[in-house]
């Protein structure tokens, strides 16, 4: 795991002190473990978990400067990607928030054991009661973009970020999302792009220009029902 983190951080121009690995090595560990008995994830093999989580979660620290912000990670599942971050960047003041409750609980006595200072919150998005309180709000593998923005853009102050990681259906998602981001106050800055195992991930770069309306996020049902 150590080896391949190394060489995908590298590549991607990320610059990893050995603690800050042996720290990310330690939470891979413990995610392997955890998930014999839970489903986390569907990627156990170490160097996959490397670089498919880790070296794919950190890319975000290239793209915007996350050094002393706040940032949420919506939708966190197994703590992705904001714990990569979190461990890549320590000066992040991170809140992961999921719905599902005994994720959020192994996250927080994980993250204990390491040290790691977090927020971990277990809330349905769109009744999490923190409206514009973020610099940055992160999200990836949630929902398609014109949903995930009603769910994410409202946590972010004026002049934050909102990013959300996207594969090759990026640019179809991002023209069905543009009503949304422009209803929700978002304006896209750009789509960011870095490969991974031969694959082009991307990642959609949305700024906060305007506070959003109070009549957003709605109840989940209609968003889901009824898109922006």
């Amino acid at each position: 795991m150590e080896q391949a983190l190394r060489a995908e951080c590298a590549r991607l121009g990320i610059a990893l002190t050995q603690e800050k690995i042996d720290l990310l090595c330690a939470f891979g560990e413990a995610l392997i473990e955890k998930n014999k008995v839970m489903n986390l994830t569907a990627i156990t093999e170490p160097e996959a978990v490397a670089k498919l989580h880790f070296a794919d979660c950190l890319a975000l620290l290239k793209i915007v400067d996350c050094r002393n912000k706040s940032v949420v990670d919506v939708g966190c599942g197994a703590g992705f990607p904001g714990v990569p971050m979190k461990l890549g960047e320590p000066s992040i003041r991170l809140t992961l928030l999921d719905s599902l409750q005994k994720r959020v609980n192994w996250l927080r006595e994980t993250l204990d054991a390491l040290g790691v200072e977090a927020d971990c919150v277990s809330a349905r998005a769109e009744e999490y009661k923190a409206r514009e309180q973020f610099d940055i709000a992160v999200s990836r593998a949630v929902a398609r973009l014109n949903v995930l923005a009603e769910l994410c853009l409202p946590f972010v102050r004026v002049g934050g970020y909102f990013l959300a990681m996207k594969g090759a259906a990026a640019e179809e998602e991002l023209a069905e999302a543009q009503r949304a981001l422009t209803v929700l106050g978002g304006s896209v800055e750009r789509v960011a792009e870095y490969d991974l195992d031969g694959v082009t991930h991307r990642v959609v770069v949305v700024k906060k220009v305007r506070p959003t309306p109070a009549a957003y996020p709605r109840r989940f049902a209609k968003i889901k029902q009824q898109p922006l």
